[in-house]
């Protein structure tokens, strides 16, 4: 939940409806937007995209202050729902994705994760809100969220030729893993399986380069949908968080593999190990050994991969670990 100024929140028995509101995860810090408050509705929803703080005030009285930067891409909005008597749920919707955020009871979660994608173009994009009354009541409200541009830079690498011209007789298997990748990610736990913050899986350090427009043997390539994390050959790579193994494979590309669900459409990646430790359909808590570092596939030297996916959006993983979740 967002901060509160004086350290508390402002008294909910004296607000009505809902409140909702609208965190930005970045690399450096939690950030915060301003927000509107909709009388009789009694919603609180992101507004503005300049960076600093500002105050806002509740009719009921009480303050909050909240600190943003604006969007770009990669990182990661947290919409969380304080849940009010009468309200049954509320349904976000932004580009092509839908989500609902409601009591746990009704097999919803509090809730929801949207993720910049990587490539996502800078310019206004509507974030659409409706609260579901139990009485049958809807309220609409439409925001114009504004997404800055982030630049990435070109690096130049040079591996073995097999992974920038692949020779005919793997292109097979590599459409058949793609096929296999797509697959993985298309079934999320409605649930959310994780338990507190996420955490590095590698105590190695970790390269920004996330988003980098890679050049393999002066042939470019697709942006680097990931970081890059110092693993010594066979040293120990822990689960970020707890979830649901959903792939755990040697890939052509990402050598072997490994793919955890969250849920809510949230998925971490791990790559090039050289050792894997767990199987597809395994669950795993936060910190369980899933694998041991390594240099397989695509690789320049023994590293960790590490990514993530959010409703198919490739999102920064610095981002996540700046993630302040609900209990």
């Amino acid at each position: 939940m967002l901060g509160w100024a004086a350290g508390r929140p402002p008294d909910h028995r004296l607000l009505t409806g809902i409140l909702v509101n609208v965190e930005l995860a970045t690399a450096g810090a939690n950030k915060r937007r301003a927000g509107r408050w909709i009388p009789g509705l009694g919603l609180f929803f992101v507004i503005g995209q300049g960076p600093g703080n500002q105050a806002v005030q509740f009719p009921s009285g009480g303050e909050v202050e909240i600190v943003a930067p604006a969007a770009s891409p990669g990182r990661i909005i947290l919409v969380n729902l304080v849940p009010q008597p009468g309200l049954k749920k509320v349904v976000v919707r932004f580009l092509d994705t839908t989500y609902e955020l409601g009591p746990r009871d009704q097999g919803l979660e509090g809730f929801a994760l949207i993720g910049l994608d990587a490539g996502l173009k800078p310019g206004a994009y509507d974030l659409e809100l409706t609260a579901h009354f139990e009485d049958g009541r809807t309220s609409r409200l439409t925001h114009r969220l504004q997404v800055g541009d982030r630049g990435f830079p070109v690096k130049k690498l040079w591996v073995k030729e097999q992974y920038v011209r692949p020779p005919p007789e793997v292109q097979e298997r590599i459409q058949r893993e793609t096929e296999i990748l797509e697959l993985a990610y298309s079934v999320s736990s409605s649930r959310w399986l994780g338990e507190g913050a996420f955490e590095l899986p590698h105590p190695g350090e970790m390269a920004r380069n996330f988003g980098e427009r890679r050049v393999y043997n002066n042939v470019p390539r697709s942006t680097h949908s990931g970081v890059d994390i110092a693993a010594p050959l066979g040293s120990p790579v822990r689960a970020a968080n707890s979830g649901r193994v959903v792939l755990a494979k040697d890939l052509y590309f990402s050598g072997k593999t490994v793919i955890i669900d969250h849920g809510l459409g949230l998925f971490t990646f791990y790559g090039h190990f050289s050792s894997l430790k767990v199987s597809r359909g395994e669950a795993v808590k936060k910190g369980t050994v899933i694998a041991l570092a390594g240099s397989t596939g695509r690789s320049t030297g023994p590293h960790l991969h590490w990514g993530v996916r959010l409703q198919g959006s490739r999102v920064d993983p610095s981002a996540l670990l700046e993630l302040v979740l609900p209990d």
